[in-house]
């Protein structure tokens, strides 16, 4: 893990899409996106039911290592405001199991803004901690340093005759933008017209790869 600062704070990428804050024992992910797979399977589409569970298992992985005494999920933690309700309930207690072992926050996105979760944890619109905003989706006007998470970003780069994708930071002196944590989502090229609009000049994909954090300026 290598740490980089942002606004006054030392904060650390993770490969697996998490970022961990040292001085606060304080982990943040966003777009978890659980039961995605059930919400499609209702409209007829129907996909491997295993998505949250997978989530959920990278996610246990990451907190056994890292010890974290807070966690903050920056929306759309659901796909839909009910997908706490559609969870099983293997998946459910590994849920529950995670909250228990810390102070978790659920700060609301654009799919779950309605939710009313029954795994426990504290619900918000956003958050304000030591100065960074917390919220879903960036918002270009304010100028308080923020991060937050809602359009998945990816680096994407052709590398002797393939493409790779890999999930990324977007950053800015202002803002972090993470990618999606879940296991069934997309994702959105980092250097995109509406990445940048959130972010504002002087952007830069983040991608951390084991002892590394790989760091490639986007275009204006």
């Amino acid at each position: 893990m290598v740490p980089f600062s942002f606004a006054d704070h030392v904060l650390v990428a993770l490969p697996q899409g998490a970022l961990y804050w040292p001085a606060r024992r304080a982990l943040l992910i966003a777009d978890l996106h659980f039961e995605k797979a059930s919400w499609f399977a209702a409209g007829g589409q129907m996909l491997p039911p295993y998505d949250s569970i997978a989530t959920l298992a990278d996610l246990t992985t990451i907190v056994d290592t890292v010890q974290p005494a807070e966690i903050w999920c920056l929306g759309d933690s659901f796909h839909d405001s009910r997908g706490s309700d559609r969870l099983p309930e293997r998946t459910q207690a590994m849920l529950q199991a995670l909250i228990a072992r810390t102070r978790w926050t659920w700060i609301t996105g654009n799919h779950d803004a309605g939710l009313s979760d029954r795994c426990g944890g504290i619900i918000a619109d956003e958050a304000v901690i030591d100065g960074l905003v917390l919220r879903h989706e960036a918002d270009p006007a304010d100028p308080r340093p923020e991060l937050s998470g809602h359009f998945h970003p990816k680096f994407r780069v052709k590398l002797r005759g393939r493409h790779v994708s890999r999930r990324c930071f977007v950053a800015s002196p202002a803002k972090i933008i993470l990618p999606a944590f879940g296991a069934l989502t997309g994702g959105l090229d980092a250097g995109h017209p509406e990445i940048r609009r959130a972010i504002g000049g002087q952007a830069e994909a983040l991608v951390p790869v084991e002892d590394r954090l790989l760091r490639f300026a986007l275009a204006a």
